[in-house]
């Protein structure tokens, strides 16, 4: 155990003395544990946002199967899932789409669940008192907040077409901070529930034929106790290397910080505080391309991929040094992917 925890911190020094990049070079070529990714859980209808509490327990938002079926589960220390919270909205888009829209991302902190949903409603639940086997709650019962109503009344220099929040991360001053990915906004909620307009991204250049420009699409967002990292998206037809990943100041001023990724839908911290983010997939003909979805470390002075090819991943937490949950949304699963 010893020569483990010595070796964990020498690793962990040594990131941050030569950068992200070699770091993980290094890894791959001396460590003799390869990455290895494991399938985590299975059968879950359409696990869109993943979180970890206090106790380093596993949550997880499920969008259902249109039926008004969303739930909120967590895992226990042996993987078995535990549905928490059931009967969130759940319901295919609009025009006849067979896409079924419903629960986004979900924050765990100090003792209640922050759980968002693309009818831009914040749904709160309060588990300080939740115990492993309690009874299942109804969402209809709990605590709500109507964010897509103050982005839908707020005087933006381009009005959105709707609000659908996202991503969402705990800042400065306890604020929560919510990416909005249809108005390109990020909205900074207050610990008594006020509102605030945080930054707004504005279009970028499209590289392809069509419009001229492209939404940037917020979606993960996260605080180092310096600075926001925002990841986004892009909007349709979601072209190649366009997605970036911008830096945002205490004060909603924001920067690029790095370039080159495709359709990125999340993002965590590695121990040094690099972005790791997840890429859904690159598109094609027929739509979005299967297991082109990837683990990519992003910090200062380079990119690298980290564990194997996922299915159109919209999720990432770590836990641990080197080790990470990641999901695939259109397969029902969450995967392990460690090199611990």
């Amino acid at each position: 155990m010893k020569l483990k925890v010595t070796t964990l911190l020498f690793s962990l020094g040594l990131l941050v003395l030569t950068g992200c990049r070699e770091f993980y070079e290094y890894l791959n070529a001396v460590d003799p544990k390869p990455v290895s990714t494991k399938e985590y859980a299975s059968k879950l209808n359409g696990p869109i946002g993943l979180a970890l509490d206090a106790q380093q327990q596993l949550w997880v938002t499920e969008i259902g199967t249109g039926k008004d079926d969303g739930k909120v589960s967590v895992f226990d220390s042996y993987g078995k899932k535990h549905v928490v919270v059931e009967g969130f909205p759940s319901f295919f888009g609009p025009g006849g789409s067979e896409e079924i829209v419903g629960l986004n991302h979900l924050l765990v902190k100090d003792g209640k669940v922050y759980i968002l949903h693309t009818n831009g409603i914040l749904y709160i639940a309060d588990i300080s008192k939740y115990k492993i086997g309690d009874k299942v709650v109804k969402a209809s019962t709990l605590e709500k907040q109507d964010i897509g109503n103050f982005v839908m009344n707020y005087p933006f220099k381009e009005k959105p077409e709707a609000s659908n929040p996202y991503g969402l991360t705990v800042g400065p001053e306890d604020n929560i901070y919510i990416t909005d990915a249809s108005a390109n906004a990020v909205i900074r909620r207050t610990p008594a529930g006020k509102l605030h307009v945080f930054t707004v991204f504005t279009d970028i250049k499209n590289p392809i034929p069509g419009p001229p420009t492209i939404d940037v699409v917020p979606t993960g967002i996260g605080f180092n106790e310096q600075r926001f990292y925002v990841t986004t998206l892009t909007g349709f037809p979601f072209p190649k290397g366009e997605a970036r990943i911008y830096s945002v100041d205490r004060k909603g001023k924001y920067t690029l910080y790095q370039e080159g990724f495709t359709t990125i839908t999340d993002m965590t911290f590695d121990p040094a505080y690099n972005p790791v983010v997840v890429e859904h997939a690159q598109f094609g003909q027929q739509g979005f391309i299967p297991n082109t979805g990837r683990i990519v470390v992003a910090a200062d002075n380079g990119q690298a991929t980290f564990g194997s090819a996922i299915n159109q991943p919209t999720s990432i937490v770590r836990s641990g040094p080197l080790t990470y949950y990641v999901n695939s949304l259109p397969d029902g699963k969450i995967f392990k992917v460690t090199n611990e």
